[in-house]
């Protein structure tokens, strides 16, 4: 893998072309629409919104040009207001009787104040729409809407219960700052290094003429942002100052203030979205707390969702591709405009089946059908590699040897990435890792059937290593009968946050523990003649950052050092991991 293909440029572009990727999917139907009459749009660019503090935020609005009231529709941005895509979102909405607002957020581009990422963005987002629900062409009925950091920003303001919000349209959000984004179970998603510098303003090119490439494999972690731009970030700084689930995140945790949500919320997100976890969070919570008006779309996307039909080997066809202005068109006009088009009435989620190519409507998530299966991991002791003795099996272990490999820092397990530019994962060909001594490789049999898992992944292991602090990662993967090894989803724990996001406490060298690393969900149809393999690994780098395996504090030392790691699989030790297989009668 050539990282600095990988990472040339990149935080040059993340912050703008990854969102309008994600948004700009939307504009292609609005042109298809141009050549038809459409109705006049007035159009406000920086229009001044005050913020209780005294400071302005910028935006531009759309809205039809004739008397009279119209729902709200806001977007709350840090990528900028004013590109192509923002416009063709505007006429489009006021197009059809919406008043579109499009903010930037606080200290980016237009607005005034300091960017301070998450911490503004409750009162910020409050303000704006109770702004909105009191000018003289507002009816009142406001909707947000908007994808990844403008999704969570969503959230942000809806746990403050503005009281005219009335709905949300939520793409690719990420959840809580503990599951995604910036922490994973304790391990640091290591790109938001590129989030940091792209939403800082003034940055300028690197002291040394280097690109990111280079400083990720820098130490201390803490000082690569100065290594890459040669000036202190912030937000990075911040990470290292906050490794826990401390106030500084509590504080703007929306997840802790679910209860606090009862509007009606779409939920959008893809199988191969870089925040996925949010998106089902969200849907799961607001189900579980018996909010009315929920719906889960899930394609087969990346982050840059209904973009593409295609993702490295796989061809979704052109059903995969919805349209999506629609979408959001009839989720607003039955939930601000009162039309009843029967949205409420439809099935609460709908997913799509990847190798059967299917969209599926369902009663809930996880699946009611689903038969939750343990796949127990086997070997004689020797399941390191692709030619390992490593097998996965229904049937639960009996007396059998551990499994033993050397996790190095200095030479981490790599993440394949991107499949396309901005992309951190997809479905790639995990052979060429698989063949390495530092990963447990198990393995199926030839399925003599197809088989469905569509679902939440989670993997179960009992460990034991050398070191006072590591990492234990899996992944889930669908093998082809000519080897390619594809990815379906993975995940990680770091062991000192085995119990807790918050007191994180060392492991006792030697001693076995019991992990459950969240592998996020995915949805396929894995063919007759394919095999079901898990990889075991201690890095997934530069996804996550490198434990240095020496429980020193967090990102502030060079100091790397190798950990010998055991895995058990026997009778008292069923290491495993659960699939939601989903019967051949429940998907017809």
């Amino acid at each position: 893998m050539c990282l600095n293909s990988l990472f040339r440029n990149r935080y040059r572009f993340l912050v703008a072309v990854l969102f309008l990727a994600a948004f700009g999917l939307c504009v292609a139907p609005a042109q298809e629409k141009a050549a038809a009459p459409s109705p006049a749009v007035k159009i406000e660019i920086g229009v001044r919104v005050p913020m209780r503090d005294g400071v302005t935020l910028s935006a531009n609005i759309f809205r039809p040009d004739k008397a009279g009231k119209f729902p709200v529709i806001i977007l709350r941005t840090p990528y900028g207001k004013n590109s192509a895509s923002q416009f063709g979102f505007g006429r489009f909405f006021a197009g059809n009787g919406y008043v579109y607002i499009v903010e930037d957020s606080r200290g980016r581009n237009d607005s005034d104040g300091t960017f301070h990422a998450m911490h503004d963005e409750a009162d910020d987002g409050y303000d704006t729409i109770e702004w909105a629900a009191a000018q003289a062409w507002s009816d009142g009925n406001v909707g947000t809407f908007g994808g990844s950091y403008g999704g969570e920003n969503q959230w942000m303001a809806a746990v403050s219960r503005p009281p005219h919000l009335k709905t949300m349209g939520v793409l690719v959000s990420p959840p809580g700052p503990f599951y995604n984004i910036p922490f994973q179970y304790g391990a640091l998603t290591l790109l938001m290094i590129d989030w940091s510098i792209g939403t800082t303003d003034h940055v300028g090119q690197s002291s040394r003429e280097l690109g990111l490439d280079r400083a990720i494999r820098e130490l201390p972690l803490v000082t690569i942002d100065e290594f890459a731009t040669g000036k202190p970030i912030h937000l990075w700084k911040s990470f290292f100052a906050h490794p826990t689930y401390d106030d500084y995140w509590k504080v703007v945790d929306y997840e802790r203030r679910w209860d606090k949500v009862d509007i009606p919320v779409l939920h959008i997100s893809g199988w191969y979205d870089d925040d996925q976890p949010g998106t089902f969070r969200n849907f799961t919570a607001m189900r579980r707390l018996g909010r009315k008006g929920q719906k889960l779309l899930v394609g087969p996307w990346p982050h840059a969702i209904n973009s593409v039909t295609k993702m490295g080997i796989l061809d979704f066809g052109p059903a995969s591709k919805i349209d999506l202005q629609g979408t959001m068109l009839r989720w607003f006009d039955r939930w601000l405009k009162g039309i009843p088009n029967g949205v409420d009435a439809e099935a609460p989620v709908r997913v799509f089946v990847m190798g059967a190519n299917t969209w599926r409507d369902e009663p809930d998530w996880p699946l009611p059908a689903t038969q939750w299966t343990k796949y127990y991991f086997h070997s004689g002791g020797k399941a390191n590699s692709l030619s390992g003795d490593g097998v996965l099996s229904v049937a639960p272990p009996r007396n059998e040897p551990q499994d033993k490999y050397d996790y190095d820092p200095a030479d981490p397990t790599p993440f394949i990435m991107p499949v396309s530019s901005g992309q951190i994962g997809g479905p790639d060909d995990y052979r060429s890792v698989g063949e390495r001594k530092d990963v447990l490789v198990y393995s199926t049999p030839p399925l003599e059937q197809d088989l469905e898992i569509t679902g939440p992944l989670s993997a179960k292991l009992f460990a034991a290593s050398s070191a006072p602090d590591t990492d234990w990662n899996a992944m889930l993967l669908d093998v082809y009968p000519d080897g390619y090894a594809l990815r379906l989803n993975d995940g990680v724990i770091r062991a000192s946050f085995r119990e807790s996001f918050e007191k994180p406490s060392p492991i006792e060298p030697g001693k076995i523990y019991e992990y459950t690393i969240d592998c996020w969900q995915t949805s396929m149809l894995i063919k007759k003649g394919h095999r079901i393999r898990v990889h075991i690994a201690s890095a997934a780098f530069p996804k996550f950052d490198r434990n240095q395996n020496t429980g020193h504090p967090f990102g502030m030392d060079s100091k790397m050092q190798v950990a010998h790691q055991t895995v058990f699989h026997d009778a008292k030790h069923l290491s495993h991991i659960v699939l939601p297989v989903v019967p051949a009668k429940a998907n017809k």
